[in-house]
């Protein structure tokens, strides 16, 4: 509608310019020049028109860019992520770079009429309109530009409460781990045990066996042997003739020899086996 108002002014200011002329051509045919004056003055009321009507073209595109991104904008509103908002900035970006190359053109339109010398009111009103819709758009964007910063507010805010999260998802996890890592040394220490097979000599270097006693205070546990007591039932003791130095309760193990008359020490109820003490002493020949 605007650039058929603008055809009509362009129009008038055509025919006003040119009967003017055909005045100018009556009052001078008997000058040899006069038809080529004419002509070179209509060619350049006709540049004059196509620069103006090339111009509120480009004004004209730049407002349907304008809504068609307004309309990109909304829809990337309603997304979430931080592709909706690359979206949301790269259209809002694209806006303001498009209002501002509108002005500039406006601007030029009323600097191509001024220069043409003309006084069309339907140029002038055409003009006006122009302004009236760059005041209306600049409000929606400022509008748009509240909404954003109030929205980002509150993407902050999620985005903060999501790193709180992740912080304390993060921070439980090493909680749990070290739960874990803590129940798990707990439950090897519980399930630990230790065991000696040595002869009387190496017992008494070690201090394991002094004075007839076996493990008093000062021994090296170092030359003990560490064992997971769920897990081991049988202790070859490579020797045909063995002691147990330590106390465990009746029946909770047996000696057994084999073929060669080698013991090996046989644990029939761990539990039972390793309540009286965690250390085994067996002394062998």
């Amino acid at each position: 509608m605007m650039k058929k108002s603008m055809m009509i002014a362009l129009l008038a200011l055509a025919f006003c310019a040119c009967g003017d002329q055909k005045g100018g051509t009556n009052s001078s045919l008997l000058q040899n020049d006069s038809i080529e004056n004419l002509q070179r003055e209509n060619d350049m009321l006709r540049q004059e028109q196509d620069e103006l009507l090339s111009t509120l073209n480009e004004i004209e595109d730049g407002f349907r860019e304008i809504n068609e991104a307004q309309g990109r904008l909304t829809v990337a509103r309603r997304g979430e992520g931080a592709n909706a908002q690359e979206r949301i900035r790269e259209n809002m970006q694209y806006i303001q770079e498009t209002m501002k190359q509108n002005a500039e053109l406006i601007e030029k339109l009323k600097s191509q009429l001024k220069a043409s010398g003309s006084k069309s009111k339907e140029l002038q009103h055409t003009i006006e309109n122009l302004m009236a819709q760059m005041d209306q758009k600049n409000a929606e964007i400022n509008q748009l530009r509240h909404e954003l910063e109030a929205k980002n507010i509150r993407i902050d805010e999620l985005e903060q409460q999501t790193a709180t999260l992740h912080e304390d998802v993060s921070s439980l996890q090493q909680q749990s781990q070290q739960q874990t890592q803590t129940i798990s040394q707990q439950d090897r220490q519980l399930n630990a045990a230790w065991y000696v097979v040595g002869s009387k000599r190496e017992l008494k270097d070690h201090n394991i066996l002094r004075s007839g006693k076996v493990l008093q205070e000062g021994f090296d546990a170092s030359y003990f042997t560490e064992i997971d007591i769920r897990n081991v039932s049988r202790i070859n003791l490579h020797s045909k003739s063995v002691k147990v130095l330590t106390t465990h309760p009746n029946g909770s193990y047996t000696l057994e020899r084999d073929a060669s008359k080698v013991y090996t020490l046989v644990i029939n109820d761990y539990r039972q086996f390793w309540s009286t003490s965690k250390y085994l002493v067996v002394q062998v020949k």
